[in-house]
């Protein structure tokens, strides 16, 4: 059969990254608690494409995915990044793994259990002799305005906040430790199951540690740059305010000299 993919293009211009993007897929990721975590993960994968060709063979993406089934994690990332790279011919390849994260969390006082659910990514970039790969999580959190709690009489506004760290990191870390950071962070945590003197904690707590979106991501900031195992790191806070029609933003970008 004819392959129109490999056939000459005559625009004379290169594509940075073409492939197949939102492949629902099956992958299992560690957990520190329980070994092993199945998640339904979203997967992006591409490659350049020179101008000689007019495309590449999409289905050669699935292929790759296929032969690691049950084998796609952090350990695995590069190597099916090179397999990539090799089956489609190209000098580059990139792939992108967005899945959802599932952690117990215990209520502050009455001790009740729920999973929690946070978002997180495995992204990386493979070109010959060089390989680019970071972590990303999204965390939820609570901030109480430190300038409302100063000049009310009663109250201060407080609303939801999501904040955003990837990491370049030396040696395997675990998700939640970076969880853990961010949460920390805020002037509170976020829970899927709190009872009344749960949402009482959580409230006081807050009010008592109001903070900025800047404080937020300079807390992150501070906690990282302890931190010998990252080379680099974004850092990006959004309060989605209670009282105003828009968000409050920070974002951090730091190469850490080691």
């Amino acid at each position: 059969m004819i392959d129109i993919q490999i056939q000459k293009d005559p625009r004379n211009i290169d594509i940075t990254k073409v492939g197949v993007k939102g492949i629902k897929y099956p992958i299992i990721v560690l957990d520190r608690k329980n070994g092993t975590q199945p998640v339904n993960a979203s997967i992006s994968m591409f490659v350049n494409l020179p101008h000689l060709f007019k495309g590449t063979h999409m289905s050669r993406f699935i292929e790759v995915l296929n032969e690691f089934r049950g084998q796609i994690n952090i350990k695995t990332f590069d190597t099916i990044l090179k397999k990539v790279r090799e089956k489609l011919h190209a000098e580059s390849a990139h792939m992108e793994i967005s899945f959802p994260y599932f952690i117990e969390k215990v209520a502050p006082i009455s001790k009740a259990k729920s999973l929690m659910e946070y978002h997180c990514m495995f992204c990386g970039t493979n070109e010959i002799g060089k390989t680019d790969f970071f972590v990303g999580v999204v965390v939820p959190v609570t901030t109480v305005c430190p300038c409302s709690k100063e000049i009310s009489d009663r109250g201060a506004h407080n609303q939801r906040s999501i904040v955003t760290v990837k990491v370049r990191f030396k040696r395997f870390f675990w998700i939640e430790d970076l969880i853990r950071v961010i949460e920390d962070s805020a002037s509170g945590e976020v829970y899927s199951l709190l009872k009344r003197v749960d949402e009482k904690f959580v409230t006081e707590k807050g009010y008592e540690n109001p903070m900025f979106v800047e404080d937020v991501v300079r807390n992150v900031a501070v906690c990282l740059n302890r931190m010998e195992n990252f080379t680099w790191y974004s850092i990006e806070a959004e309060n989605f305010e209670s009282i105003h029609n828009h968000s409050a933003y920070a974002f951090i970008e730091k190469n850490i000299m080691l």
